[in-house]
């Protein structure tokens, strides 16, 4: 079969034309491949359902703080022992209403009942020594009237006597000698009046020391009795006010030291409640401001009474105190929640407390940027914060539609699709 010639400008082009080809396909290629390394990566996708999204707003919102609670009485006593001794008798339990002279439990102690029996007796003689001393005193103080007024008698007779006697000289009936001894009788008497008086007012003041003395031997000896007397009643353990009975931490046979607690008692018509606040909101709570204690059976309207100075386990202890009136069931240790009022923000952005939003903090917040669910990542400055709604300052406009919800599984995306 013969040769047949192929034309050289035709395999020329044809040439040409597969390396065009070849030329067209390799830009192709690089203009796809650039085109998908400028291509951002597709956004995940996110159940709708299971996260939550709030509005932008403008208006008002009112700070709160929120804790959780107990009841507890505002007067609340602990009964110590005052003496050794052993539980003999406890009449009543936990829950018993009691009344200020009510006995809870009594003791037993013979050494305190001795010894309270021996300071009565001692008071007793003591009383007796006093008496017996005053009646003695009574006695020589009547002894040196009596002197006193005698002594007084003659001195009156002798001054009689020696004027009679002035008389009589004068016209010369008696001696001069007579006269002179008239007179000094009656000037002795009188110095021997003056003296008894003296005598009797010394006495009488002997008698006021004297008495004081053995006075305070009977105090001394009264207040012995009657301290015996308080620890012997102290054996019948009683309140000392009205109240419900709550703990008797002792049991029957127990010996007792001073100072153990034998009961407690409180008065379960004034209640407080015992807030426990988050230490970083703590710091925007001041005593006075305004609470609720929601008790589940009713609204209890109260106010801060006072605040710990500090922060245990990451909360704060607030005290409210209860204004309002109790409803029923409001009892000692009873679970409450409690709202403390702040303030009031009026004309501001505000939007549902995102899960990790704090005051005065900057976040990241998906916002949802079109219908279809597409949501993009902003930066979000917030401001004050109640319990359910925050402050917004930028990054954000009235209208806007926020995820609220915990978003950190998609850090790395700035963008995501509800569905």
């Amino acid at each position: 079969m013969p040769d047949i010639q192929r034309d050289p400008a035709i395999l020329k082009r044809k040439k040409l034309r597969h390396a065009l080809y070849a030329a067209v396909g390799v830009l192709i290629v690089i203009a796809v491949s650039i085109a998908l390394a400028r291509m951002e990566p597709a956004a995940p996708t996110v159940e709708r359902a299971t996260v939550l999204v709030d509005t932008v707003k403008r208006g008002s919102i009112v700070r709160q703080h929120r804790g959780l609670g107990t009841l507890v009485p505002e007067d609340t006593r602990w009964l110590p022992s005052r003496t050794n001794g052993r539980v003999e008798r406890i009449l009543l339990r936990p829950g018993a209403h009691v009344e200020p002279n009510t006995v809870i439990l009594e003791l037993s102690n013979p050494e305190v009942e001795q010894e309270s029996l021996n300071a009565k007796l001692a008071l007793h003689s003591a009383e007796a020594a006093l008496e017996n001393l005053r009646v003695q005193l009574e006695n020589e103080l009547l002894t040196q009237e009596s002197q006193t007024a005698a002594i007084q008698a003659e001195y009156e007779q002798a001054k009689m006597q020696a004027e009679a006697d002035e008389a009589l000289a004068k016209e010369q009936l008696i001696s001069e000698i007579t006269r002179r001894k008239s007179h000094l009788t009656a000037e002795t008497l009188k110095k021997r009046s003056a003296f008894e008086a003296q005598r009797l007012e010394s006495a009488k003041q002997s008698l006021e020391g004297r008495l004081r003395v053995q006075q305070a031997t009977v105090d001394q000896a009264r207040a012995q009795a009657d301290l015996q007397s308080i620890r012997l009643q102290s054996l019948k353990v009683t309140p000392g006010f009205t109240g419900v009975l709550q703990i008797v931490p002792v049991e029957v046979g127990q010996q007792v030291g001073p100072g153990v607690n034998l009961a407690r008692v409180a008065d379960p018509s004034r209640l407080k409640a015992e807030l426990k606040i988050a230490e970083t909101q703590a710091k925007d709570i001041e005593v006075g401001q305004s609470a609720e204690i929601d008790t589940r059976s009713g609204i209890i309207q109260g106010k801060v009474s006072r605040k710990d100075p500090a922060a245990a386990n990451g909360t704060v202890t607030v005290d409210v105190s209860l204004t309002g009136e109790l409803p029923r069931g409001a009892v000692p240790d009873l679970s409450v929640d409690g709202t403390v009022q702040l303030e009031r923000l009026d004309n501001i952005l505000y939007v549902g407390r995102p899960s990790l939003g704090q005051d005065d903090s900057t976040v990241g917040l998906f916002k949802l940027t079109s219908p279809s669910g597409d949501a993009s990542r902003v930066q979000v400055a917030l401001g004050k914060s109640s319990v359910n709604a925050i402050e917004v300052k930028t990054g954000l406009n009235e209208g806007d539609t926020v995820v609220l919800s915990d978003m950190s599984a998609w850090d790395a995306y700035d963008r995501v699709r509800l569905r």
